[in-house]
């Protein structure tokens, strides 16, 4: 973190991660599998799939330890059809509006998705990889649910937000990670591609990506050694 913009012309930051598994994230194999594979064999194919949301919040905020069972699947189905086959299903509990609060966000009854469910997902329906809002799928005491998921070769995604802004059906999902070399997981981040009608979000013409704004006032770095915009000193 010796480089500044006044000394070198150039930012450079030094980052350090004491863990790969608290925050928005990619699971795969090896969190949990001797044998399985990091992220960084994790296949190109990852890149773009087609988004499922199922929506289990109503049931979570009358029990905030429910856990999404193969019922509501199939009543996602009664309504859009049969789950694509490898697609991410993204199961919403409204869980991550608690992430300002960490004592309440990891502490149990937090909401998951039942082993029943997770087996119908990748068994019957033999979709790339389910995800959810809490940190972990289940909150069992031995965490059933991702261990069977991990143990049997299949990823998940972690930590997942904003699943009441994109809809249950007809969206792509654009997941990028780090391709930390054997890394037993790795922050990611899943962009929702809506259909044109959808309400929420932004278009490439409303923000176009290039040029990229130019702040009034130059980049700081703060006490953590973060670079942020800074006002005037």
């Amino acid at each position: 973190m010796g480089f500044t913009f006044e000394k070198h012309g150039a930012g450079i930051t030094a980052y350090e991660f004491p863990t790969d598994q608290v925050a928005t994230q990619l699971d795969p194999p090896a969190h949990f599998n001797a044998h399985g594979a990091s992220i960084s064999e994790l296949p190109p194919t990852f890149a773009v799939r087609p988004l499922v949301v199922v929506d289990v919040s109503a049931k979570v905020k009358a029990d905030p330890g429910y856990h999404a069972t193969v019922d509501d699947l199939l009543a996602w189905e009664r309504k859009y059809g049969r789950i694509p086959a490898g697609s991410v299903v993204a199961i919403r509990t409204d869980w991550s509006k608690r992430w300002r609060d960490p004592a309440r966000f990891t502490q149990r009854p937090f909401p998951g998705t039942s082993l029943a469910a997770l087996k119908f997902l990748h068994l019957e329906r033999s979709v790339l990889m389910h995800g959810h809002e809490p940190l972990d799928t289940d909150s069992t005491p031995n965490f059933e649910g991702e261990r069977w998921l991990l143990q049997n070769n299949f990823a998940q995604a972690e930590g997942l937000t904003n699943l009441d802004l994109v809809p249950e059906a007809g969206a792509l999902v654009v997941i990028g990670y780090a391709k930390s070399e054997g890394g037993t997981g790795g922050f990611a981040r899943y962009v929702a591609i809506a259909p044109p009608s959808w309400p929420h979000g932004v278009t490439i013409a409303d923000s176009p990506g290039a040029p990229l704004p130019e702040y009034e006032h130059p980049l700081r770095r703060d006490a953590d050694g973060v670079l942020r915009r800074a006002p005037p000193r």
